[in-house]
């Protein structure tokens, strides 16, 4: 089954940031269908005829663990028209919830279906379909409709662009859920309803009492045995009753350990209170201590790899400084820096979680490394414009090897005039005038500009130095460097690499790979 980030990929050209939104969107949209008993689809506009969107596609869907769902097919991919669903077309011209009425005569259930907006960055990017089986003449529980009357809200916020938050985590591991616990706070703070799960979590913290009407920051504050975790929960709670988004946080009382989440809820950007999602956790975390050792021992391997790293990497500079050969000494200097950057990414897999990174970091750490080495030939300056976000070990190691092998040569071979021959710039820099060459000069620079889009990440590494001469063609390239960065692009990151003339003079490397897996 192909992902959300596939159907992006393959459906749209949504920016990078709008890709995101909707990921953390169905990140959290179960809790929504949970509270709202609801199916829940993600449309996605594709075909525009005159402007308007000639058919949507199914990118995802949720179904309520609350309650019955109201299509037991999979609507992942499915295409449909505007003519078939004009409900979907109507929320996209009129950027409105829109209700479709029922029926005339009303069966003894039927569908009620109901599309929200999703904007983003100014714009609606999707649509969110919800579907509720209805039953006619029966009447919802007290608990059944606080869920319901937070979902509103909730959905209200979706056509606001208020939720998800843009600071929500898009991969979220441990959220509680609506059945867990339950509780509805009103703009002062204090509870309105309290599901029975709720309840008990509470009592787990020795509190014996009733929640309705209590102020539920001070009480949760008062059973919590850290007096700074106590404290962080309180201002967690209120701060969501103020209209900041929520964190996850857990809590340790007396006997029992809870998991709390607090949202705000700010339908038309009006306070409404916030929602308390509890959890007991006492007896996951009671299993998860025994998985500590295991991480722990995956994390020292990273660690000791990255240890082994530097010290093959001291003894290459030790070699270097010995021999009296130039071209053994640059070679031997070249390894060094290949090693260093395989081990910067093991020295982040050392404090991960798991075997993803975040790659600004590192490049960042690359590029510090790399231009204090050159320093001494030249004062060219590396920033860093755009953001690499999070990548798997398996990407983040070649990535990180091809950019370092492409900076490295541009502070090399861009603002020099006698580099070595052996790589990339050496035919361009050798022809160079005079009047090109360094003189110390602050605005010598290297630009690594990174866009990453649903479907690709691309990186452009740019400096203002002597440029490339004519006959130059990177796929006939001898130089090792090149030759390692052509074999990690085709062969590691499956992507394609380009070299030519920058937009201003100097040279422009253009790295291109999918953030797709191909199989």
């Amino acid at each position: 089954m192909s992902t959300l980030s596939d159907l992006l990929a393959e459906h749209s050209d949504l920016s990078g940031s709008a890709v995101v939104h909707l990921q953390a969107l169905a990140a959290e949209w179960q809790l929504i269908a949970d509270l709202s008993f609801s199916d829940l689809s993600l449309w996605l506009p594709t075909g525009p005829v005159d402007g308007v969107p000639g058919s949507f596609v199914c990118v995802a869907q949720a179904r309520p663990t609350t309650g019955s769902t109201a299509f037991p097919d999979d609507r992942v991919s499915t295409t449909i028209t505007s003519r078939e669903f004009p409900l979907l077309r109507w929320a996209w011209e009129e950027e409105r919830i829109v209700v479709e009425p029922p029926p005339v005569d009303a069966p003894a259930s039927f569908i009620r279906r109901e599309v929200i907006p999703v904007p983003h960055g100014g714009r609606l990017i999707a649509l969110l379909e919800r579907d509720t089986s209805s039953l006619v003449g029966r009447e919802a529980s007290q608990l059944e409709t606080a869920y319901v009357d937070a979902a509103d809200d909730l959905f209200q916020m979706v056509a606001d662009g208020a939720f998800p938050p843009a600071d929500s985590p898009v991969e979220v591991h441990s959220s509680p859920r609506a059945g867990d616990g339950f509780i509805r706070l009103d703009a002062d703070g204090r509870v309105v309803y309290a599901s029975p799960n709720a309840l008990s979590a509470y009592h787990r913290l020795t509190f014996n009492g009733e929640l309705v009407g209590v102020d539920l920051a001070q009480l949760s504050r008062s059973l919590i045995v850290d007096p700074f975790v106590a404290a962080d929960l309180a201002a967690h709670i209120e701060g969501a009753v103020a209209g900041n988004s929520g964190l996850r946080m857990e809590a340790e009382g007396k006997a029992a350990t809870v998991l709390f989440r607090a949202l705000p809820l700010r339908p038309h950007d009006r306070p409404s209170g916030a929602l308390v999602l509890v959890r007991d956790v006492t007896d996951i975390r009671r299993r998860d201590r025994a998985l500590i050792s295991k991480d722990a021992t995956i994390r020292e391997i990273h660690h000791r790899v990255k240890n082994n790293l530097q010290t093959v990497a001291a003894l290459l500079r030790l070699q270097a400084r010995r021999s009296a050969d130039p071209s053994v000494r640059q070679a031997l200097s070249e390894s060094v820096r290949r090693v260093a950057s395989i081990a910067l990414v093991h020295e982040t897999l050392s404090t991960s979680p798991d075997d993803r990174v975040d790659l600004d970091q590192i490049v960042d750490r690359l590029s510090s490394m790399i231009s204090d080495v050159a320093a001494a030939e030249t004062s060219a300056r590396v920033r860093r414009i755009g953001s690499f976000g999070i990548l798997g070990a398996d990407r983040a190691t070649p990535l990180v090897m091809v950019l370092a092998e492409v900076v490295q040569n541009a502070l090399q071979h861009a603002f020099v005039a006698d580099p070595a021959t052996d790589d990339v710039d050496g035919a361009a820099d050798a022809a160079a005038p005079a009047s090109m060459v360094d003189t110390g000069a602050p605005e010598n620079q290297v630009s690594i500009v990174v866009e990453r889009s649903a479907k690709n990440l691309q990186v452009a590494v740019t400096d203002n130095g002597v440029g490339l001469p004519a006959e130059f063609s990177i796929e006939k390239a001898r130089g090792l460097g090149l030759q390692i960065v052509r074999s990690l692009v085709a062969s590691e990151l499956l992507g394609t690499i380009e070299m030519g003339p920058g937009a201003d003079g100097g040279t422009t490397v253009t790295l291109t790979m999918p953030l797709r897996r191909r199989t």
